[in-house]
């Protein structure tokens, strides 16, 4: 199943960065492991952009105009403080 980038990240902002972020500042993930897991999520939901399967995580998300959630995690916290 391969979506055009509207359709993605309209999807994405909409429905699983708020799953993946949820209660993030309360509880924040510190064990790589747990990292790790959540922007495995990310990452292979960005292989479901058409003609972006075969690049590398950084090059999917700079087209998409996305960032990573570590990055997201470090603003929130920014904002908060």
């Amino acid at each position: 199943m391969d979506m055009d980038k509207e359709c993605f990240t309209l999807m994405y902002r909409t429905f699983m960065r708020p799953h993946l972020e949820y209660a993030i500042q309360v509880w924040p993930p510190y064990k790589r492991r747990d990292i790790d897991c959540l922007e495995k999520v990310q990452r292979r939901a960005t292989k479901l952009v058409k003609g972006l399967k075969n690049c590398s995580c950084e090059v999917r998300l700079t087209k998409l105009g996305l960032t990573t959630l570590g990055e997201r995690r470090r603003r929130g916290d920014l904002i908060e403080a």
